[in-house]
């Protein structure tokens, strides 16, 4: 069991890793990449970096200094996080546990602008398999995805649901979808239903019945995690104090999935407070 994995390698998982490392906690970074700092081509506003530094360069320096110090860096994508005393993470690849989880994920992805989408949120839209399939036995359901998190969520509603249709809305299937669920590929025109889903309408013209559709877009980032675990939201942020604690023992998010200014440099800082506030937990653990 890992003392620590931290979830997403950005400027407030890193960070938050050089003190959990330091601290000599066994601490694992998972990553799909380096977050919005690692795409920005110049940064010039951090503190003692002068000139324009390519962001990227200043990721992977951090990810030097964590492997240095003797933590794990995988470059996967988290599709589910889970919690019953101790942490359960599973990626594409692993399944790890861990005593302490630190969510850094960056800010959560904009939703579709697709009718029905939003007013019909906790009406039979969905935002986790996990919390609701149980809602939908023996009812049709769609997963509006097209990659790993999609096929997480509908592996979990297929022993639940009479039948599972992944809605790809024209993007590429990155996954390999078991047969028993069926592709729609074109584009989502809108969510049917007045009082609750009623089906999906397709760009086509076609109309799709369904019980419920469960959004996984993209990855799954700190808010959707946070969502299946029941913490709050708010502002589409994951609610933690000052110490940068959620309301579930020894989980802690940093960053952009948590902070409405996203900088670098707050990420760094709330990085820093999260890895200290593991650090203690974990120290109370052990008394």
């Amino acid at each position: 069991m890992e003392d620590i994995v931290i979830i997403g390698g950005g400027p407030a998982g890193l960070s938050a890793a050089l003190y959990t490392l330091r601290g000599g906690k066994a601490t694992t970074v998972i990553a799909r990449d380096g977050g919005a700092l690692s795409r920005a081509s110049g940064v010039e506003n951090y503190f003692g970096a002068p000139g324009t530094p390519d962001g990227r360069a200043l990721v992977e320096a951090g990810r030097r200094q964590v492997a240095d110090l003797g933590g794990t860096l995988l470059e996967e994508e988290v599709t589910a996080l889970e919690w019953q005393d101790t942490f359960r993470i599973t990626t594409t690849a692993r399944t790890l546990e861990a005593k302490s989880v630190i969510l850094a994920t960056g800010a959560s992805r904009a939703t579709l602008p697709i009718p029905g989408l939003k007013e019909l949120e906790g009406r039979g839209v969905s935002w986790c398999a996990v919390c609701d399939a149980f809602f939908y036995r023996g009812k049709h359901v769609a997963v509006l995805g097209s990659g790993p998190y999609a096929l997480h969520e509908a592996e979990v509603l297929l022993p639940v649901a009479a039948k599972v249709t992944l809605l790809a809305n024209g993007g590429a299937v990155t996954a390999d979808f078991p047969p028993e669920v069926e592709i729609v590929p074109g584009p989502v025109a809108g969510i049917l239903g007045e009082d609750r889903v009623t089906g999906v309408a397709l760009a086509d013209g076609a109309q799709l019945p369904a019980d419920g559709v469960f959004i996984a877009l993209g990855s799954a980032g700190g808010v959707e995690l946070a969502r299946k675990l029941g913490l709050p939201i708010q502002d589409n942020k994951v609610v933690a104090d000052a110490a940068m604690a959620t309301m579930i023992p020894g989980l802690f998010a940093a960053g952009d999935c948590v902070s409405p200014i996203q900088q670098a440099s707050v990420a760094v800082g709330q990085g820093a407070i999260a890895g200290l506030s593991a650090l203690k937990y974990l120290r109370g653990l052990e008394k």
